[in-house]
């Protein structure tokens, strides 16, 4: 009886709930993938929270570093802004990069896919609790949306509740 007890348990508590790992960019190239990226959609966080025509722009260091500054819109028409760095901690995985905003904390930015023309990316965490379809420009076309959804649902990212930003924001 004993024995049956401890295998049960073994079998409850000894399987692995690790999710897959998530895959990153095999390579990325910041001087390409630097300048401004328009938020498509993203998976609801409290950051971001009321904010459209949300855009990145990353310009890229002499030493590596990239600076950015990320923008949204309020809902009462005013401009919210935070600037911060990012780096590649290993060179080896040039995708997994680290962002800071405030010091001393930072969080993961993992490009976990690029399309070959650097139009479209998917950046995330390896928790899956963030993420975000960026584009070269405000709006993109069905097709690329759902093929783009369809990657990050194929990487374990919940895309039943990704929220659509508003890009139709005057210039």
């Amino acid at each position: 009886m004993r024995l049956k007890a401890m295998v049960i348990v073994s079998m409850l508590f000894g399987t692995s709930c690790k999710s897959q790992d998530l895959q990153t960019v095999p390579a990325l190239d910041l001087q390409r993938y630097g300048d401004i990226w328009y938020e498509i959609a993203r998976l609801p966080n409290s950051f971001e929270k009321n904010l459209d025509c949300i855009t990145a722009t990353y310009t890229i260091c002499p030493d590596g570093r990239v600076t950015f500054e990320n923008k949204g819109v309020k809902a009462d028409g005013s401009l919210s802004s935070i600037k911060g760095v990012a780096w590649v901690p290993d060179k080896d995985e040039p995708a997994k990069l680290k962002v800071r905003f405030f010091w001393p904390f930072a969080g993961k930015y993992w490009v976990v896919y690029l399309d070959q023309d650097y139009r479209y990316a998917l950046v995330g965490e390896p928790k899956r609790k963030y993420f975000w379809i960026l584009s070269r420009t405000p709006q993109i076309d069905p097709t690329t949306y759902n093929q783009l959804v369809d990657i990050a649902s194929q990487k374990g990212f919940d895309t039943q509740r990704l929220f659509i930003v508003n890009q139709k924001c005057p210039e």
